[in-house]
């Protein structure tokens, strides 16, 4: 096939309803896999490589599940699968997909070794400029805008790279690309055939399966075409969903999705709770026998919710889309009072629809920038809120629920959930500066003054803002009054948890008056978490009389501070703010180190 025939993005093409998640699958995931692979780094094996990149996009394409955003379908996903392979600096290991028996490689080409020699020369940002220029033939310009969407600190450093390597190769057009660097076009081959006595397998199979995102699974519609009725046959002997007593939460000392009841006017349809299970069967399967969560009639279209206790399965058939059923699945291993509180149940141009827990008492939504508004209520139907409008800018929090917990649960306890584009919300939560007279502050709900003003200023500093985050915490970890009287500077790291267990985190600047966060440095692993709860960061200022200052500033825990700068060296004890002004620093590099009372040695995160 000519990769010049396929559709251009944003232009409307076969396979789906424009803008849809169905629609941008089938038209540009080829396109999309080849772009992560590009992205991604190109000194692993061809297997690993491959494998990821499929992974990059799978879990990046669930951002659209159920939205109609038109032309804009294919530009989201591109910017989710950027973020994705620039993050990806670690190899999954346990990590879906897997791929059993076989090693996978893309079809070998004289020009394979040149360009992947001159990618793995070049920083993941570089590659990233390189990939969509020629993939997608932006001008140097566009892609730089595309970069810094996608979290790029130099967008246009790494846009004028990527087209210095696409103007040294001729500037090819995507189907002049090696097909060596097709990630779809693959060549399979035993892993362990030397290794084997014998070898009787006739084919391999190769599955691309779920991975921790929201993935829209394809679903074919219509009896005698492989639709509904045949995916209900597809599983015979499955097993009916299970479903909770009405009144568990309120018994049981752990809550969770585990705990809610069964709802909605259709839940004792069981030809409908049955195609939902066979679709999730064929789809995944589930670890254990399914929990009936939901069925319901909602917005013309029936939805079906499920649970196994570590994914979520939501249904949806909708004749109105013309696209037959749809099955999303999203992680849900954990959950509790707040991670397991609310799920989206249908979201279309008018905003999500959420199915709350049963020990939530009460609804509303909030504006992040507007911290000093009131909430405004939320109405519920039999725990199904009305829609919730509005969508956040890219890579930073959407709208915000502030639920309230029922009194038998915790009296007075209110919390926020963040649309992250995912089946579950993700939690937000707010660590405030240290006190020097008690222990380090635990996390806690982010609906106080102070932390609502926090996370006003600092929400698209956030490391990563995708399906695949669980919790959102916003740590300020110092306060420093800046020289010649220009206000208080807050200091923060800002951490993203995942499902799976892993995580980011970013340092910020939150500047006086509550202006927009700067973020400074970004990395993968447990930094800023409570595995990992010292810290230490430097950010270049101007005075407002044009002098230049070097800020450094760490968590509690820090007792010395060194900083090389091009005109100075310093290294003495942290004085008791843990915050250092250096005016005129001098524009070269400069190096700071932190050093705890255990003697534990720190460099500012990224």
């Amino acid at each position: 096939m000519d990769l010049k025939t396929l559709p251009q993005p944003g232009v409307t093409g076969a396979g789906g309803r424009p803008g849809s998640a169905e629609a941008v699958l089938v038209r540009h995931y080829r396109r999309l896999v080849c772009l992560a692979y590009l992205t991604l780094p190109a000194d692993r094996g061809r297997h690993a490589r491959v494998v990821a990149a499929h992974a990059v996009v799978q879990r990046a394409l669930p951002v659209l599940g159920g939205r109609a955003a038109g032309a804009a379908g294919y530009p989201a996903a591109r910017i989710r699968v950027l973020r994705g392979a620039l993050r990806r600096r670690r190899w999954p290991g346990a990590a879906f997909p897997r791929v059993w028996g076989v090693r996978l490689f893309t079809p070998p080409d004289d020009g394979d070794a040149e360009l992947d020699a001159r990618l793995a020369g070049l920083p993941a940002p570089a590659r990233a400029g390189f990939a969509i220029q020629a993939l997608d033939g932006l001008p140097r310009a566009e892609a730089a805008e595309v970069l810094a969407w996608a979290g790029v600190e130099a967008p246009a450093d790494a846009a004028r790279a990527g087209a210095e390597l696409l103007r040294s190769l001729g500037g090819p057009a995507w189907s002049d690309l090696p097909p060596g660097h097709d990630a779809c076009t693959v060549h399979l081959q035993p892993g362990d055939l030397l290794r084997r006595r014998r070898l009787t397998a006739a084919a391999a199979t190769v599955a691309v399966a779920l991975t921790a995102g929201v993935l829209p699974a394809l679903l074919p519609a219509g009896p005698g075409t492989g639709g509904p009725d045949a995916a209900a046959a597809a599983a015979p002997g499955a097993a009916v969903p299970e479903r909770r007593a009405d009144d568990l939460w309120r018994t049981t000392a752990k809550l969770g999705l585990p705990v809610w009841p069964a709802r909605g006017d259709l839940r004792d349809d069981g030809a409908l709770v049955s195609r939902a299970t066979a679709a999730w069967r064929q789809a995944g399967p589930p670890v254990a026998v399914p929990q009936l969560l939901y069925a319901g009639r909602l917005d013309g279209a029936a939805v079906v919710l499920l649970t196994d206790g570590r994914s979520l399965a939501r249904y949806t058939e909708d004749p109105a889309s013309g696209s037959g059923p749809a099955l999303a699945l999203a992680p849900a291993g954990d959950s509790d009072v707040t991670a397991g509180a609310a799920v989206v149940l249908h979201r279309d141009d008018h905003g999500a629809r959420y199915l709350l827990a049963p020990w939530v008492a009460s609804a509303a939504t909030r504006r992040l920038d507007r911290p000093d508004e009131a909430e405004h209520p939320l109405a519920l139907t039999a725990g199904v809120t009305a829609p919730v409008p509005g969508a956040a800018a890219p890579g930073c929090p959407g709208p915000v629920l502030q639920l309230r917990s029922d009194p038998v649960v915790a009296e007075q306890h209110a919390f926020l959930l963040a649309d992250l584009g995912g089946l579950a919300p993700a939690h937000l939560t707010y660590t405030p500066p240290p006190d020097a007279s008690s222990p380090a502050r635990p996390p806690r709900e982010a609906v106080g003054p102070q932390a609502l003003r926090r996370w006003a200023a600092g929400a698209c500093a956030v490391p990563e803002a995708g399906p695949e985050v669980r919790q959102l915490n916003l740590w300020e970890f110092a306060d420093q009054r800046l020289p010649q009287n220009a206000g208080e500077l807050a200091w923060a790291c800002l951490r993203a948890d995942r499902w799976d267990g892993s995580g980011s985190a970013a340092a910020a600047v939150l500047p006086p008056g509550g202006g927009r966060a700067e973020r400074l440095a970004h990395a993968d692993g447990r930094a800023c978490s409570r595995y990992e709860q010292d810290t230490v960061a430097q950010y270049r200022w101007r005075a407002p009389n044009g002098t230049p200052y070097l800020l450094v500033a760490a968590s509690r825990r820090i007792t010395r501070l060194a900083v090389t700068t091009p005109t100075r060296r310093l290294d003495q004890p942290a004085p008791p703010t843990r915050t250092l002004a250096l005016d005129n620093p001098g524009a070269g590099p400069t190096a700071v180190e932190a050093v705890t009372a255990s003697g534990t040695r720190l460099k500012p995160i990224g």
